[in-house]
């Protein structure tokens, strides 16, 4: 089991965004909100936890070769933060709750804003973490824009998130923006070596995308067979048919209810990565080609709206699967 971001003492990659993290708090001059962005389970909020943990204990310097921002599990203000034990931290983050979409509340957001006003408790920093900052409802993003807009000094928001379209603008245009790329395959084999030593690293990272969260998630179940029949119905899409689909929904349909939300996760997954890839202009899957770029980003967020119906409403799993099928072939 991976340990949470706030007691996570290994960082894999990010290396660049790490400095630019120290560079601007000993410059003097630190940005007084960072959004840090990245595709799922690449390592965004351990950077912020980390970052957070390194402020608070006053800036230690690096040794030589060091990854930066390293605080020692043993100092005292790593094990307070790790334990929810320090006053100068605070996160936020969407509450699970049953039936319910995952929200930040106004409340909550009020709350961020109160404890950026008080005076720090042990002298040094003020800092709140925003976990997942694109899921706030409108009025929390209106008293957090108010933050941004009138920061008390020697205070810190750190907005993670995987989806910084969904934030306001306004809020994007007040924020130093650190974009996490994909870790590459020697980081990645290095990085589930610590956070799942016993897990088939050769047949985990070509399917994770850079991600070591979506390397883990894909460990627990089926996630890596459900991963490969996802890229496989993307890769056989120019030439798939109506047979191939009916024999895809069989397979899925036949497992257990725990199989068909990841299957339709790992689906959504590909696409997205496709898309950033493509993005950024490096090379792209044949299939992508099929329709323009936002021809298929409609029909990710179709495919999440199917997935939710169906989940919600007990329809029929391998109905569900040749709808989403249909969906892809069609646009």
């Amino acid at each position: 089991m991976a340990p949470e971001p706030r007691a996570n003492p290994m960082l894999f990659g990010h290396d660049g965004a790490a400095e630019a993290l120290a560079a601007g708090a000993r410059s003097g001059r630190l940005a007084h909100a960072w959004l840090v962005t990245g595709q799922p389970g690449v390592g965004k909020a351990t950077l912020a936890w980390r970052f957070a943990r390194w402020l608070l204990a006053g800036m230690p310097r690096d040794a030589e070769g060091e990854v930066p921002l390293q605080l020692p599990e043993s100092d005292p203000v790593f094990r307070r933060v790790s334990a929810s034990g320090h006053p100068d931290v605070l996160l936020l983050a969407p509450a699970q709750e049953a039936g319910k979409r995952r929200i930040i509340k106004v409340d909550e957001a009020r709350e961020a804003r109160r404890f950026l006003s008080l005076t720090a408790a042990e002298g040094g920093w003020r800092i709140v973490i925003m976990d997942e900052v694109e899921a706030m409802e409108a009025p929390a993003a209106n008293t957090i824009l108010k933050t941004l807009e009138e920061p008390p000094p020697r205070t810190v928001l750190l907005l993670v998130t995987a989806a910084p379209g969904r934030l306001l603008p306004t809020i994007r245009s007040r924020c130093r923006r650190l974009d996490l790329a994909p870790l590459s395959t020697e980081i990645m084999r290095k990085a589930l070596g610590f956070l799942a030593p016993g897990a088939d690293a050769a047949a985990l990272t070509p399917l994770a995308n850079g991600s070591p969260g979506r390397a883990l998630a894909l460990a627990e179940g089926e996630g890596v067979e459900l991963a490969r029949l996802a890229r496989a119905a993307l890769q056989a899409l120019p030439q798939s048919g109506a047979a191939e689909a009916h024999a895809l929904a069989d397979r899925i349909a036949g497992r257990d209810a725990a199989g068909f939300a990841p299957f339709f996760d790992a689906l959504t997954r590909e696409l997205q990565a496709a898309l950033r890839d493509a993005a950024r202009g490096q090379p792209a899957p044949p299939w992508l080609a099929l329709r323009p770029l936002p021809a298929w980003v409609e029909a990710a967020s179709s495919l999440r709206r199917q997935v939710d119906e169906a989940e919600r409403l007990s329809l029929d799993r391998r109905q569900a699967v040749l709808v989403a099928l249909d969906t892809l072939r069609r646009g």
